[in-house]
C-alpha cells in the first residue's frame, strides 16, 4: 500500500465519470489509461437499481485489477437513504476514495470521516486507508470551502460540480464560463491554504474538443489540479495540455540541481538563465518534473 501522503499527492490530471451500475463500462476502463476512475453510484444510476449498482461495484473492485488507476467512488447524497451503505461497500471492497457529491459544510466530512472508520475498523481496513474528497456543487458550499478542506486528515481534495451551482446563481453555462469564475477561484484558494488538490468541473459537450481544450487551458492557468472527464475521448487534451514543455522540464531540473548544489555551500539563492532563484521555487520545479514523468516525457535521473 502506498504511504498515505503518497497517495494524497499522487498526480490526478483526469478523473473519468463510470457509471457503476454497468459492468461492461467498468471491466476494461483502465484502458484508457485516466490518472482516477470515478465509479459513480449517484446521479448515473436510478433509484430503484442503487442496491444492483453496489454489487456490481463491489465485485468490479475486488476482482479487477486497474493498473495503477486510482479508484475513486461517488457515493450518494447525504439527504439519501443510500449513502451508509456505499461507504460501507466502498470500504469493504478497498476503494481508494470516496467523493462527497453535494458537500456544504465540515460537518458533512466528519459525518462521512467518522462512517468510514467505522466501516475500516469492520472490514479490517488500515486506518486512514481510505482517502475523501468534496464536491462542492452550492453557493454555501464553496463559501465554506477553506473548512470543508481542513475537515479531515483523510481529505485528498475538492472538487467543483457546476450543474447545480450554476442553477443557484440563477444563470446558465456560458461558452466563457464567467458565472464560474468565483467559485474556482474560491476553491483554488482553499486548496491551496489547506495543502490538498483541487478539481475542475465536467465540461459535458464531449464533441467540442477546441472549446474543451479552451477550458482545460484556462483552469490549468487557474491553478487546478486536473478535471473530471464524461468521456475517454477527454483523456488525451488533458494530459497533452498539463504536460510540461522541454524548457519548463530543463529550468526545473536546473533548479533542483543547483539548490541542492548550493545548499551544501551554504548559499540560498542565485540565478539560473538569468532569474533569481531561493528554496520557495523547490516545490514547484519538483511538481514541473511529477508531471512529466507522468506524460512520459522525462527520461531523466531526478
Amino acid at each position: 500500500m502506498e504511504p498515505n501522503n503518497m497517495k494524497k499527492n499522487r498526480i490526478r490530471r483526469t478523473m473519468m465519470f463510470l457509471n457503476a451500475q454497468r459492468p461492461s463500462l467498468l471491466q476494461d476502463a483502465y484502458i484508457y489509461r485516466s490518472d482516477s476512475l470515478i465509479f459513480d453510484l449517484e446521479d448515473a444510476v436510478a433509484e430503484r437499481e442503487k442496491d444492483s449498482a453496489r454489487f456490481s461495484l463491489y465485485h468490479a473492485l475486488t476482482s479487477i485489477d486497474y493498473q495503477g488507476c486510482e479508484k475513486v467512488v461517488r457515493i450518494n447524497g447525504l439527504d439519501t437513504p443510500h449513502y451508509r451503505e456505499d461507504i460501507r461497500v466502498c470500504v469493504a471492497a478497498g476503494a481508494d476514495t470516496i467523493r462527497i457529491p453535494k458537500c456544504e459544510t465540515r460537518d458533512d466530512v466528519l459525518h462521512v470521516a467518522e462512517l468510514v472508520s467505522a466501516a475500516e475498523k469492520e472490514y479490517g481496513r488500515t486506518e486512514g486507508s481510505t482517502l475523501l474528497m468534496a464536491a462542492v456543487e452550492s453557493p454555501r458550499g464553496v463559501i465554506n470551502a477553506l473548512a470543508i478542506c481542513e475537515a479531515s486528515e483523510r481529505m485528498m481534495g475538492i472538487a467543483l460540480g457546476a450543474g447545480d451551482y450554476i442553477r443557484n446563481l440563477h444563470t446558465v453555462k456560458s461558452a466563457s464560463g464567467v458565472e464560474l469564475l468565483g467559485a474556482r477561484s474560491q476553491l483554488v484558494i482553499a486548496a491551496r491554504a489547506a495543502g490538498i488538490q483541487c478539481f475542475d468541473t465536467a465540461y459535458l459537450d464531449v464533441d467540442n474538443i477546441e472549446g474543451f481544450k479552451q477550458e482545460v487551458a484556462l483552469i490549468k492557468q487557474m491553478g487546478f489540479d486536473g478535471k473530471s472527464l464524461i468521456s475517454p475521448k477527454q483523456i488525451a487534451p488533458v494530459h497533452e495540455l498539463y504536460t510540461p514543455t522541454e524548457k519548463e522540464i530543463s529550468h526545473a531540473e536546473k533548479i533542483i540541481v543547483q539548490l541542492e548544489e548550493n545548499k551544501k555551500k551554504g548559499i540560498g539563492v542565485f540565478t539560473i538563465d538569468g532569474k533569481m532563484v531561493d528554496i520557495a521555487l523547490l516545490e514547484g520545479a519538483q511538481r514541473t518534473i511529477n508531471y512529466a514523468k507522468a506524460s512520459g516525457v522525462y527520461k531523466g535521473a531526478l
